[in-house]
């Protein structure tokens, strides 16, 4: 029981990502592609957390950020090529597909990262944990479903700025 609202929560979140995506992808179509997209979504993102830090007087304990290893500071350039890349693929792959192929990814990384204790503390990929990167995989294809023929063009055309 004690799970069970942090993760309610993590599936409402992982719920927002496809939404981010199309809202991005739509965006990125009006406003010059999708690195543009991503740049105003991490800049409102900007000013949000900003305005929170703010309101709720956090103190900002960076004293010490120069003394940190230079790959600390990768987490931000790993989201802006994530989001990026995430607004190129969106209208090409679907939101369905795009976001079972992504998270294969985290779960096969996770799984990767979780055995060699990188960044943490490592939790073997035991048999189970692996069979179920497996099963993700056949669920991953039966949505990609990269056998079918890909949509036309008007099907995946961007959209006007009337469209809603």
């Amino acid at each position: 029981m004690h799970l069970l609202l942090p993760a309610l929560m993590a599936l409402a979140i992982g719920m927002m990502l496809p939404l981010q995506g199309l809202i991005n992808a739509r965006l990125g179509a009006q406003v010059g592609g999708p690195v543009v997209a991503a740049f105003v979504s991490f800049l409102v993102g900007t000013v949000l957390l900003g305005a929170y830090l703010l309101l709720t007087r956090t103190p900002l304990a960076i004293g010490g950020a120069a003394r940190l290893p230079p790959w600390i500071w990768t987490g931000g350039l790993l989201g802006a090529l994530y989001v990026a890349c995430f607004t190129l693929l969106m209208p090409r792959l679907g939101a369905a597909s795009l976001i079972c192929l992504a998270i294969l990814g985290q779960v096969t990384a996770s799984l990767v990262f979780d055995h060699f204790g990188i960044l943490q503390a490592p939790r073997k990929a035991d048999p189970v944990r692996i069979v179920g990167a497996m099963l993700m995989i056949v669920g991953v294809l039966m949505v990609a479903a990269p056998w079918r023929k890909p949509p036309t063009v008007a099907e995946v055309a961007p959209a006007t700025p009337v469209d809603r």
